[in-house]
């Protein structure tokens, strides 16, 4: 049984998948695109070994930060995992934030080797369109359509040559977690400022050597924002509201990936009782496992 828990920075998925992993006697495979990197723990709110409970995690942590990790070599290494654990009649729970991985995962995207993922955070709809327009290619996606701009950016930047097909490799079902926009963002801000408490200023300090060479900071949020900061260009106060706002966004296109790319069955989460939240999905589950897999 495959299970995957999906949705927004900041919800829980790691509070359930820890659960769910507990109750079905499964190992957790991450498919976030930041926490597979070294050193990089407090900003991508990575799962400390307290917090996994004796659960095992696959794909964390694995990556050194001067190299450049591709959908295409997730999707080797991910499959890899799953193939070994399915041998071994082991459950498993995918959780992560990185809507890409997990369909390139999940259904038959063929990528040539080489092929390079990239979310343009830092670009604009507006910005990633001109960058297209200078390819001079015809029937270019809508302005408000970020995610075939994203999709068709990459195929030109890659010189990609991709096979996409709704042709489901690894059945699963897609559980994700909900709840009021307002509540988000201010759990959002909250977390942010216990990044910044735990010691994310010094976790920056520790990995500054690598900005030049490193994809990860140069793009990821939690660590990108603090070029400005480590070149003394803006305050601390400053990076830490950009982190707040680029996270935000973040979370709003990763809801709109999950929602138009997966059957996902959505949860609103009762955070002041998180365990009745849990206990509705396991009930689910138990009750509903063929219907609900895609």
């Amino acid at each position: 049984m495959i299970l995957c828990v999906v949705g927004p920075t900041g919800i829980g998925k790691t509070t359930l998948s820890i659960a769910l992993a507990k109750h079905y006697d499964a190992e957790i495979i991450n498919f976030d695109s930041m926490q597979v990197y070294e050193k990089l723990d407090i900003g991508t709110a990575k799962v400390t070994k307290e917090e996994t409970e004796g659960i095992k995690h696959h794909l964390l942590s694995f990556v050194p930060l001067d190299k450049t990790y591709s959908v295409y070599d997730y999707q080797k290494d991910a499959r890899k995992v799953i193939d070994t654990l399915q041998k071994e009649k082991k459950n498993i729970i995918l959780v992560g934030g990185t809507g890409l991985y997990l369909k390139a995962v999940l259904y038959d995207y063929q990528f040539e080797e080489g092929t390079k993922e990239n979310q343009y955070e830092e670009l604009s709809n507006e910005e990633i369109r001109n960058k297209i327009l200078s390819y001079n290619i015809d029937n270019i996606p809508h302005v408000n359509n970020r995610k075939r701009l994203v999709r068709l950016l990459n195929k030109l930047e890659n010189n990609e040559k991709i096979t996409t097909t709704d042709k489901v490799l690894y059945p699963a079902m897609i559980l994700g977690l909900t709840c009021k926009r307002e509540v988000l963002y201010d759990r959002i801000d909250k977390r942010v400022d216990q990044m910044i408490e735990d010691g994310l200023v010094e976790e920056i300090k520790k990995v500054k050597n690598y900005f030049p060479v490193s994809k990860a900071l140069q793009t990821g949020i939690g660590y990108k924002e603090f070029l400005p900061y480590l070149n003394k260009e803006q305050t601390l106060s400053e990076v830490i509201l950009q982190i707040k706002k680029n996270s935000r966004h973040y979370a709003k296109r990763q809801y709109t990936f999950f929602k138009n790319q997966f059957p996902t069955i959505w949860y609103e989460v009762d955070f002041d009782d998180f365990t009745s939240t849990i206990d509705q999905v396991i009930k689910d589950i138990d009750n509903n496992k063929s219907s609900f897999f895609i």
